[in-house]
């Protein structure tokens, strides 16, 4: 039997990945979204299970020590991301496509355990652009944003590691692009 291929989303910060990612959750809710694990403390409007679980320093280590991480990485130097094993593994035994949205150092611990996956890179119309969202977004300080800015030029660099590069220009025609390219991908 044939199992769908897990599409892994990445980019830069501030590319818009939470954004299209909501998209999808509103508009496509046959799409399996994995929710990932993070230390860091929620955003206005973010719900515990819904869009992150968050959880202690303590409790992260004590998923990755037993295994039940699929990819893990401390993220701007800050914070620690990490896509939970288990819930992915039974998406694709249940016949579901998965979408992970993560970062660059998860894509490639993801391709290094599921080469088979389907990775997506989410890119700016522009730099300009992607400056301009970080510091619309206003949930970071100027520090944080200089910080997270020296991490977007890194990984602007690894586009070329993907498979596909989707350009978030239009949030509705970048998050149809990526549902119909996951429908391309099922068995």
């Amino acid at each position: 039997m044939n199992r769908p291929r897990p599409v892994v989303l990445a980019g830069p910060t501030a590319v818009g990945k939470g954004t299209i990612s909501t998209y999808i959750r509103e508009n496509f809710p046959q799409v399996w979204l994995s929710i990932s694990a993070t230390t860091r403390p929620p955003r206005p409007g973010e719900i515990d299970g819904r869009h992150y679980y968050f959880v202690t320093a303590e409790q992260f280590d004590d998923m990755v020590e037993r295994g039940d991480m699929l990819e893990w990485a401390l993220v701007h130097g800050r914070h620690r991301y990490g896509t939970p094993r288990h819930a992915v593994e039974q998406a694709v035994a249940d016949g579901r496509t998965p979408l992970l949205e993560i970062d660059l150092q998860g894509a490639r611990q993801v391709r290094a355990s599921m080469p088979e996956a389907l990775f997506v890179f989410l890119a700016p119309p522009s730099w300009e652009e992607l400056i301009r969202r970080l510091i619309g977004r206003g949930t970071e300080g100027a520090e944080e944003r200089r910080r997270r800015l020296e991490t977007a030029r890194v990984e602007m660099a690894a586009a070329e590691e993907f498979d596909v590069v989707i350009v978030n220009d239009d949030v509705r025609r970048a998050a149809e692009e990526l549902v119909s390219l996951m429908r391309s991908q099922e068995p």
